[in-house]
């Protein structure tokens, strides 16, 4: 049970490390001034092509701002992940903490 524990901290060690910068990543790629251009980009193509397939002009719109949502939504639950990972980490870090007291006690007990 010892080793389970272990490379049980040991992946939690990694995941608390790698992915909030992972995330931070990403929300700095997705806000950033080359993002915003692309995704202007994209929204112009994606609304070009609904007129071109001969959707109504408000339709299209619509359509358009919809499309843009899903993106700006992705930013801003990844922005809120961020700080969560942050909490995970704290918890896990005490956990850990905890861990090793227990086990503390448990050698105590045992001499």
């Amino acid at each position: 049970m010892g080793e389970d524990v272990e490379e049980l901290k040991g992946v939690f060690s990694v995941l608390s490390s790698q992915v909030p910068a992972l995330i931070r990543g990403i929300i700095a790629s997705v806000f950033s001034e080359e993002a915003g251009r692309e995704m202007g980009k994209a929204a112009g193509a994606f609304y070009k092509g609904l007129i071109e397939a001969g959707i109504p002009h408000d339709a299209a719109i619509k359509m358009t701002e919809n499309y843009i949502s899903v993106f700006t939504n992705l930013g801003e639950i990844m922005k809120r992940l961020g700080p969560g990972m942050e909490k995970e980490k704290k918890i896990q870090k005490e956990a850990e903490e905890k861990e090793v007291e227990k086990e503390a006690g448990e050698r105590t007990e045992q001499q």
